[in-house]
């Protein structure tokens, strides 16, 4: 499934991991992997499936050439303890498309060059949740998906119009790479799929997005579930397609689309299959639906279902907190979220307040300028805007933060400001917490 043929043999180790077979072995760092079984390791799909047996017989390249043969008995699932240089053990695929609403092309000059990297890669799919456009999914691919059962596989739809899809993908191919869902299903009938679709206002709403729903249905039920989210505009978009922001009218009209065939589809197939994110309940300035009408939450990485799931989850352990007793740790403290969640943050933390009458929490709205005020979600906040829009507010003993404004792992924001950075702007500490419900109630009320 590589993009480019590797010219260096096998595949470099990093390291083993302590108390391991390998390490056993005398496998280290620097180490290659050339064959598991006297079969070639393309990427971690097949190193997985070739180290799933009992007896193995793993070819090691010393850098200085010599090969090693170890025969190696073990459990079942039991791993070598290999660590390699690259996730993926291969080169990650990039996108060949030119989306209208690619939200890279709209990202400003001088950020790190791993947020330019446009990704559309299967295996990312099945191992991050990523969403892939099939213009890249070849033949082959589409039996190791089936091979490997990797699913779920998450498809960008975006429209089942072939025509319109060429246009909106900029790619004369992105039509009939559609059939390719056809071909993954024939495959291997157990393989899951999600769906998405990137709504852009006058191009594939209207009757081409109820066309597009309609069409997908009939994958049902392989394809768990789809998602209408609306495009997202930076200020960035000198030469690129003319596009518009929704307003609450749209989004009312997309709502009722949607739950119109959610209504039909539930009693047929037990799931109501098709989702409109967040943003819309709240640009029209309705309620979330209640949870059952989630399924689960399977789209919640598109922002479906975050903000009820984050309400009800608040609410169990804002109760649970009062019924073990728990004492709030501190009595002044700030939190920051982006424009799109703020006035549901502010709701939550009177409640809060409420309960806890001795605890003060300021909440801070944060208008995204780096991107653009139409940019509003609390994941693209910079430590840029944070530190600007902060400065003199009331901030209390601590600052807190939703883990999702920083990078995977990391203390680092999106513009590469560091937490430390921000305590040092602001003159207050500053802790991440991670976003749910029971994550809120815990980090606001110190509970260990």
């Amino acid at each position: 499934m590589g993009n480019a043929e590797n010219t260096t043999r096998g595949h470099l180790i990093n390291g083993v991991e302590p108390g391991s077979i390998a390490e056993e072995m005398g496998v280290e760092a620097g180490d290659r992997l050339i064959a598991v079984n006297g079969e070639q390791v393309v990427d971690i799909f097949d190193y997985r499936f070739l180290i799933d047996e009992e007896e193995l017989t793993l070819l090691i390249e010393k850098p200085d050439g010599e090969e090693w043969e170890l025969e190696i008995e073990k459990d079942e699932e039991e791993d070598p303890g290999l660590v390699f240089e690259n996730g993926l053990m291969d080169g990650y695929r990039s996108c060949r498309n030119h989306c209208i609403f690619c939200f890279i092309d709209q990202l400003p000059e001088g950020m790190r060059d791993t947020l330019y990297f446009k990704d559309d890669d299967s295996r990312l799919s099945f191992l991050q949740g990523n969403y892939v456009t099939l213009t890249n999914l070849s033949d082959d691919d589409i039996r190791r998906i089936s091979k490997y059962r990797m699913s779920p596989i998450n498809i960008s739809f975006h429209t089942t119009d072939p025509d319109l899809r060429c246009r909106m993908l900029g790619n004369r191919f992105a039509g009939e790479a559609l059939s390719k869902v056809d071909r993954l299903i024939e495959e291997n009938d157990k393989i899951e799929l999600n769906g998405q679709i990137v709504l852009c206002k006058g191009v594939n709403d209207g009757e081409a997005l109820k066309r597009t729903i309609g069409d997908l249905t009939r994958y049902l039920p392989h394809l768990r579930s789809v998602s209408v989210v609306p495009v997202g505009l930076t200020k960035y978009r000198d030469k690129l397609y003319p596009l518009e922001s929704f307003n609450a009218e749209d989004a009312a009209m997309v709502i009722d689309l949607i739950e119109d065939f959610q209504e039909r589809l539930f009693p047929v197939y037990g799931t109501h299959f098709i989702h409109a994110s967040d943003e819309w309940y709240i640009l029209a300035g309705r309620e979330v639906p209640a949870a059952e009408t989630y399924d689960g939450y399977l789209q919640l990485e598109n922002g479906v279902g975050m903000l009820r799931l984050l309400e009800d989850s608040f609410a169990e352990a804002l109760e649970q907190a009062l019924h073990d007793g728990v004492k709030p740790k501190y009595r002044e403290i700030s939190c920051a979220s982006g424009c799109l969640v703020y006035p549901h943050i502010v709701k939550l933390m009177d409640r809060l307040h409420e309960a806890y009458p001795s605890l003060t929490v300021h909440c801070h709205e944060i208008v995204n300028d780096f991107f653009g005020e139409k940019i509003t979600v609390t994941g693209l906040i910079t430590g840029r805007d944070l530190i600007a829009q902060l400065s003199g507010k009331e901030l209390g003993e601590r600052l807190f933060l939703p883990s999702n404004m920083l990078r995977a792992g990391e203390d680092v924001l999106l513009d590469d400001v560091h937490l430390t950075d921000i305590e040092a702007a602001l003159g207050t500490p500053v802790s991440a917490f991670e976003g749910s419900g029971e994550g809120t109630v815990a980090a606001f009320l110190g509970i260990e």
